[in-house]
C-alpha cells in the first residue's frame, strides 16, 4: 500500500508539473561553437519561443565531438523540458560514426519537433583557379591530394557533403575537421584551405559580398538564397543530395504534455512571419510536425547516412 501510495504521489507530481510547465527559464544547449548554422537558428528562434512560452529562453554553447557533448548534457539533465537540445544531422551520424558514444540517440532523448531544413553549399577561395564545380573536379583529378577541404568536424552534414562528393566525383580531396563552421571558413578566407562545406545560411553573406566562390548546393533543387548556384545533381553528379535538419529535444522521460506544450510553441513560433523571414532569407526550409515526425525522421537519416559513412571509412575512436 505504501509503494501504490508513493507511486501515486509520484505521478500526481509529475503531473501537476508537466500542467503548469514550464516553471522557470528554458535553455537551449547549442552543440556548436558560435558563428556556424546551429548558433544561428538557434538565436533566431530565441525571441519568439520566448513569447510563445512566457518565461526566458537562454541558449548555451556546449561545443565538441562533433555535436557529442552538447547532447550528453542535455541526455543528463532533468527529464523536466526545461533544458533542450537544439537537435540537428549529429544525431543521425554518431551512431556509425563514432565506436563508442556516452548517449543513445534514440533512446535517450524526447524529439519535440523539426522546424527547418537546409542544403549545404561548397565555397572556395576566390583566389583558387577553379571558378566552377566542374573545373573544381577536373583541378582535382588533376592535382590528386593538393586541394584540402574544410568542414565544422568530424561527421558533421557538411563533412558527409564532402565525402560523398569525393566518392561521386572519383577525386581525391584531403578533409581537414575544424571545432565549427566559423573557424573553418576563417582558415579558407586566409587561404590555409582551398574550399569547404558549410550549411548555406552562414555563408549567404560571405557570397553576396564576393569574400567567397560559391561552386555548388548539396540539395535537389536551387535554394532560393542562392538561386544562381547549381546543384551538383545539375552538374553531372546525378542523385547527389544532403541536407542539414534542426529542431528540438528534451531527455527521454519528459512528461508528455511539456512535450507536446514545447511543440505547439515551437510550431507556433514558426508560423510568425517574422521568424520564417529569417530563416529563409539564410536559406532554411521551416518545416513543422509532431514529435513522432521527428521521431520517425532522425531513425530514417540514421538509415540513410550509415552506408555513406562506412563507404567513406569515416570512424571517430
Amino acid at each position: 500500500m505504501r509503494i501504490l501510495l508513493a507511486t501515486l504521489a509520484f505521478a500526481c507530481a509529475t503531473l501537476a508539473q508537466a500542467q503548469g510547465f514550464p516553471t522557470r527559464p528554458v535553455t537551449i544547449i547549442i552543440p556548436y561553437p558560435p558563428g556556424g548554422l546551429i548558433d544561428l537558428v538557434a538565436r533566431a528562434l530565441q525571441p519568439f519561443l520566448q513569447a510563445e512560452l512566457g518565461v526566458s529562453v537562454v541558449t548555451e554553447n556546449r561545443a565538441g565531438a562533433g555535436g557529442n557533448v552538447g547532447a550528453e548534457v542535455v541526455a543528463r539533465a532533468l527529464p523536466d523540458g526545461h533544458t533542450l537540445l537544439l537537435a540537428n544531422p549529429s544525431l543521425a551520424i554518431s551512431p556509425t560514426l563514432y565506436k563508442k558514444l556516452n548517449y543513445r540517440p534514440i533512446e535517450d532523448f524526447a524529439y519535440i519537433g523539426r522546424y527547418g531544413s537546409v542544403a549545404n553549399v561548397m565555397v572556395a577561395n576566390v583566389n583558387q583557379p577553379f571558378k566552377t564545380a566542374q573545373e573544381l573536379i577536373a583541378y582535382a583529378k588533376k592535382n590528386p591530394g593538393k586541394l584540402n577541404y574544410g568542414s565544422p568536424g568530424y561527421g558533421t552534414s557538411p563533412q558527409l557533403s564532402g565525402e560523398l562528393f569525393k566518392t561521386m566525383s572519383g577525386t581525391f580531396i584531403v578533409h581537414i575537421p575544424f571545432s565549427g563552421a566559423g573557424p573553418a571558413t576563417a582558415a579558407m578566407l586566409g587561404g590555409n584551405i582551398e574550399m569547404m562545406f558549410d550549411n548555406i545560411p552562414p555563408q549567404v553573406g560571405n557570397v553576396k559580398a564576393g569574400t567567397v566562390r560559391a561552386l555548388a548546393v548539396t540539395s535537389l533543387k536551387r535554394n532560393s538564397a542562392l538561386p544562381d548556384v547549381p546543384t551538383l545533381d545539375e552538374i553531372g553528379l546525378k542523385g547527389y543530395e544532403v541536407v542539414s535538419f534542426f529542431g528540438l529535444a528534451a531527455r527521454a522521460g519528459t512528461p508528455g504534455e511539456s512535450v507536446m506544450r514545447l511543440n505547439t510553441a515551437l510550431n507556433n513560433a514558426t508560423r510568425t512571419p517574422k521568424l520564417r523571414e529569417i530563416l529563409e532569407v539564410r536559406g532554411a526550409e521551416v518545416v513543422q510536425g509532431t514529435p513522432e515526425d521527428f521521431t520517425n525522421f532522425i531513425k530514417a537519416e540514421t538509415a540513410k547516412f550509415a552506408p555513406v559513412i562506412k563507404r567513406a571509412g569515416v570512424v571517430v575512436e
